[in-house]
């Protein structure tokens, strides 16, 4: 056991050459996906959730060519109705959702673009102004997708608002059911947008193991600017990273702002 513990510390301790490509890829994602999120953060509201919808529908638009592609001979398998067809409009309204969800790569974008992009927009902007995020935020955002798809990919015919709202009530349930279970059987999301700043400080400072002891602690983006080293020892965070971490908050402008407007 204590074989295995040195061998990974020596490995550690390698130089960047030498430690393993795909750990230092994974590192490299992290810390611009972590300085991502902390330039999110100090946007406006509108900012945000234009960037956030712009590169959900993007993945979404992705997802839906793909799935296109290979489900290219579906609409065949639902050809449209002559003109004269006797169709009630339940059936009617049926099979323009079969063909809604069997188009090609080019409307499967177009729909998956808009059903992931919605969601993702409101979702942001309601966890902007709620500060959470919750069951009813998760089907208001399911409900705007919902809708919004019924409407572009036009399988709402003559009643087309009615069929847009059953569309988002039905969207809104199963996001809801979906967001219930997973609550109850996964652990609560490891990102916190109080330690936004903190997680990219440390990430930047080769010191991303600590930040536990600085959730446990307490110490959030808001107590960066007054921390001591007192503070840091008491989270138990060895001398060489208390030195850094502070020399980097004296060195920081923002930093220094905020210590002197309190002061």
């Amino acid at each position: 056991m204590e074989q295995g513990k040195q061998g990974v510390m020596v490995l550690k301790g390698l130089p960047p050459q030498l430690q393993n490509p795909i750990d230092q890829i994974q590192a490299r994602y992290k810390h611009l996906e972590n300085g991502f999120k902390l330039w999110l953060s100090k946007q406006s509201i509108a900012v945000e959730a234009a960037v956030v919808t712009t590169t959900s529908a993007a993945q979404g638009g992705a997802i839906g060519a793909i799935m296109g592609t290979l489900t290219a001979d579906a609409p065949s398998a639902f050809p449209i109705p002559p003109p004269n067809a006797a169709l009630n409009p339940q059936a009617m309204a049926s099979l323009q959702q079969a063909q809604a969800l069997a188009g090609g790569p080019l409307v499967q974008a177009r729909n998956f673009a808009v059903m992931t992009g919605v969601n993702a927009g409101i979702s942001c902007v309601l966890k902007r102004i709620r500060g959470k995020e919750d069951v009813q935020s998760s089907m208001a955002a399911a409900f705007g997708s919902g809708a919004m798809f019924s409407l572009v990919s036009g399988m709402g015919g003559p009643n087309q608002a009615a069929n847009a709202v059953t569309s988002g009530l039905f969207f809104a349930l199963v996001q809801g059911g979906l967001f219930q279970i997973g609550q109850k059987f996964s652990q609560p999301p490891a990102e916190d947008i109080h330690y936004a700043r903190t997680r990219n400080m440390l990430h930047n400072l080769g010191l991303q193991n600590y930040e536990k002891n600085f959730k446990k602690g307490l110490l959030s983006d808001n107590t960066l600017p007054l921390l001591t080293d007192s503070a840091l020892r008491d989270v138990k965070i060895p001398p060489g990273p208390r030195l850094l971490i502070l020399d980097h908050i004296q060195r920081d402008q923002d930093f220094r702002e905020k210590r002197g407007s309190r002061n």
